[in-house]
């Protein structure tokens, strides 16, 4: 964590915000464009403890004509936010139980992971589908025809499917890319069906096979990774059969956020281990971690 020093600049009548101590605007420009990496290392840091609450306070820094004091701010204000999407998905990993939704937990681990991402666009475009869908379903359909034309749509119209030739990297796990590239794995694919549907009425569960992740509504389970492919039980049984395991209830049990949540974590944690991104790997590791420990009786 940045220290807190004060800042003296010769000169400049100083203001005082929250505790620590600053030079006007003025003062502020000159020395984030001074020759000396420290000083501006420290302004930088004493900036970051100003703009924590208060983002809008470096307003004028982010619109200076300076190009360098324009970047110096966008700096701040991305390790900010960085620091809060990190600090909120902690929390829900320590406090959420078996209570949260999947689908912001799934926005707030994009944010985390990448802070540069701004979920809010892709947040509209999933609404947008789900209203489109909706318009779509006549009240008299079954839940099999449901299926089917959830399919036809996130599948044939919009071009949803199994990126299997780059399985294993870390867009296919995180929400905003799923949704810009149309590429995933099975379960964020999974996940994405659940949220046009949910928008539609459709209940869609998460099956969290071994090997595998399908999908169930009322009873029909279905493939998103294979184009919504409907399976039957026996096409359950053999998936587990193929591994070598014998076909228990528990394995379409629905899976819960926290279950859910676990083996997104997973498929980072073997991206990252797979790709040598340690910093990253550290952090997954970390949220399984408290995941797997918390209590989940909240």
């Amino acid at each position: 964590m940045p220290s807190r020093k004060v800042l003296a600049c010769n000169g400049e009548k100083p203001a005082f915000i929250g505790r620590i101590m600053f030079p006007n605007t003025h003062a502020l420009v000159r020395l984030l464009q001074d020759d000396d990496p420290e000083t501006v290392r420290l302004v930088k840091e004493q900036l970051f403890f100003m703009a924590e609450d208060n983002p809008a306070c470096l307003d004028e820094l982010v619109s200076a004509d300076e190009i360098h004091v324009s970047r110096h701010a966008r700096e701040i204000l991305s390790e900010i936010e960085g620091h809060n999407a990190i600090r909120d998905f902690d929390l829900l990993c320590h406090l959420g139980g078996e209570h949260f939704s999947i689908e912001q937990a799934a926005w707030m681990l994009a944010r985390a992971v990448d802070p540069k991402i701004l979920t809010l666009s892709f947040e509209d475009q999933v609404n947008e589908w789900g209203i489109e869908f909706l318009s779509r379903i006549p009240n008299s359909s079954d839940s099999c025809e449901r299926v089917q034309m959830l399919t036809e749509f996130l599948s044939d119209e919009i071009g949803f499917h199994g990126n299997s030739e780059s399985y294993y990297c870390e867009e296919n796990s995180l929400l905003p890319q799923v949704v810009s590239s149309r590429a995933g794995i099975p379960i964020s694919l999974v996940l994405m069906y659940m949220m046009v549907g949910s928008r539609a009425g459709m209940r869609i569960e998460g099956i969290n096979l071994p090997g595998h992740f399908i999908a169930r509504h009322a009873g029909i389970f279905f493939d998103p990774f294979h184009a919504g492919r409907i399976l039957s039980i026996q096409n359950v049984k053999q998936l587990l059969l193929r591994q070598n395991i014998e076909f228990k209830d528990s394995h379409i049990l629905p899976a819960t956020p926290r279950q859910f949540l676990l083996r997104m974590l997973a498929n980072l944690l073997y991206v990252y281990d797979l790709n040598e991104e340690r910093t990253k790997r550290d952090q997954v590791k970390e949220w399984m971690d408290i995941l797997t420990t918390c209590d989940v009786a909240r």
